[in-house]
């Protein structure tokens, strides 16, 4: 296919709703952008939280906004092992049956009961960026890296639609792995199985 995609690195972050913002930073909190993603419409917020494991605590954990119908936590494979859970690996948005975490924040805390998961390697496509590449919503790619340490990560989910633009989304396991940096090239080098 020889289709070119930049990366973006996903840290530990989180989605919250309303409600879990209002619980954790008061009534009537509102999300503060900090920096705009390459997504459109995504912003790294301000606002902040700690996210407690039955073994580790972490400290100041940024929020992506806005916010969404349900809270979400995306962690990597090593994060769920410092924290002492196991988070099943999934699209985001598919939180049934996932794992459960304790948020703190300035004003409050919550239990969640499920909500945390490793996010499935994915690249996000407008329909026109797609359409070039010859893929729609859902299809199934390969991705060849570069550099010192490539490799191929199989079975990446394309994410399409009007509210995505051209980037292939990996944890920092999945990028360090890889020796991958934000921005790099990488390529789709096969499709629609």
């Amino acid at each position: 296919m020889g289709y070119k995609v930049g990366v973006g690195i996903s840290n530990k972050h989180l989605h919250l709703s309303d409600s879990d913002l209002e619980r954790l930073f008061g009534k009537g909190a509102k999300l503060t952008t900090f920096k705009e993603l390459v997504q459109p419409g995504q912003f790294a917020a301000d606002e902040r939280v700690d996210i407690v494991g039955p073994k580790a605590t972490f400290k100041g954990i940024r929020i992506i906004g806005p916010t969404r119908a349900h809270t979400q936590v995306e962690i990597s494979m090593t994060d769920a092992r410092t924290l002492g859970i196991e988070a099943p690996v999934r699209e985001s948005g598919k939180l049934d049956g996932s794992t459960g975490i304790k948020l703190v924040g300035p004003a409050g805390e919550i239990d969640l009961d499920e909500g945390v998961i490793v996010a499935l390697r994915h690249i996000h496509l407008s329909p026109s960026e797609a359409q070039e590449a010859g893929l729609k919503d859902q299809d199934l790619v390969d991705v060849q890296t570069f550099g010192t340490r490539p490799l191929i990560f199989q079975d990446v989910v394309i994410r399409s639609g009007d509210a995505h633009k051209k980037e292939f989304h990996v944890d920092t396991d999945e990028a360090n792995a890889a020796g991958l940096a934000n921005g790099q090239d990488v390529e789709i080098i096969s499709s629609a199985k």
